[in-house]
């Protein structure tokens, strides 16, 4: 992946670089807790994914979403386990592709680059951008035989909203999502951050109160990606908004905007093509060959004498 520049110092960058991690935590006893969960300061990964893509303000609200919001899910995977998100939809956005692994990498695109919008955008509900479509979650697990996928109808055009309903839905497992995105007067993004809280699998029926206090809190939750921006730490967000329950810190880990492709990975895929379409590319052209990664928006210029080299 080739990352586009951002207009940070290296002080800023490391600093940066340090807070973008996930968080795992549970609420409730620490014998017996009732939910658990994760948060994610992703404010740096949606500034790259967004350089790199050279998305607008609501095209940067809506893939970012996405992006926290397939990190949340990747809080139980484990190995090399990845998930996928594919959203098509009838309205404007057309839909999105996000895919996340284990390891805390996230990449994607927006089916429609370029959203047309009628009137200014006053909050960050996007729900009309969205208008009837379908949801597919496919899950891709270490050692097993073949992925698993669940697919279900929008329900909000929300993220937040639709995510937690498949995990109702799907997996009958209560959840609950908050994703939110800061920009500054000139649109520049400034916090950017995602919260998942689960209902833990077989919790103590005498929780369900506790369960039920949890889910009104965050409904009194105030946009995360704000208060990272006032420089508030998601951990301190999460302890201070919770602060009646009993957080327990898990692990956490970093997580980023990623791509694997390459040049030399281009290049395979090139000499795998069909014998006439490798030969119209050497005698037509055009040089430099031009070939953009959907994924990550990365775009390598490929020249005729490589390509003589690769034998393509």
């Amino acid at each position: 992946m080739i990352q586009k520049p951002l207009p940070l110092s290296n002080s800023e960058a490391i600093r940066a670089y340090k807070k973008t991690r996930m968080s795992k935590f549970f609420l409730g006893p620490k014998d017996e807790p009732s939910v658990r969960g994760a948060i994610i300061d992703g404010t740096l990964l949606v500034r790259q994914m967004r350089a790199n893509h050279d998305l607008g303000i609501l095209e940067t609200l809506i893939l970012g979403h996405a992006y926290l919001g397939a990190l949340l899910m990747t809080s139980q995977l484990k190995g090399q386990d990845t998930l996928s998100i594919s959203v098509t939809c009838e309205g404007p956005a057309k839909g999105y592709y996000v895919e996340a692994n284990a390891f805390g990498e996230v990449r994607g695109y927006l089916k429609n680059h370029s959203i047309p919008i009628t009137k200014p955008l006053d909050s960050q509900d996007y729900s009309e951008f969205f208008g009837p479509g379908r949801m597919e979650i496919t899950r891709i697990l270490e050692g097993g035989k073949k992925p698993f996928s669940s697919a279900l109808e929008l329900q909000y055009g929300n993220i937040a909203q639709d995510l937690a309903y498949y995990y109702t839905v799907s997996e009958q497992t209560p959840s609950a999502f908050h994703l939110s995105i800061r920009f500054d007067e000139k649109g520049a993004v400034i916090g950017a951050g995602g919260l998942k809280l689960q209902a833990f699998p077989g919790a103590a029926p005498g929780n369900d109160d506790l369960v039920r206090r949890i889910e009104n809190q965050m409904m009194l939750l105030p946009s995360l990606g704000s208060e990272i921006a006032h420089g508030q730490t998601a951990m301190e967000y999460l302890e201070h908004w919770f602060q009646d329950f009993t957080v327990t810190a898990l692990d956490s880990r970093p997580v980023e905007f990623m791509c694997h492709c390459s040049e030399e990975k281009f290049l395979h895929h090139l000499k795998n093509l069909p014998a006439e379409d490798r030969k119209d590319i050497r005698d037509n052209g055009p040089f430099p060959l031009v070939l953009s990664c959907h994924h990550c928006g990365s775009t390598y210029e490929i020249a005729k004498q490589t390509l003589q080299e690769w034998d393509i």
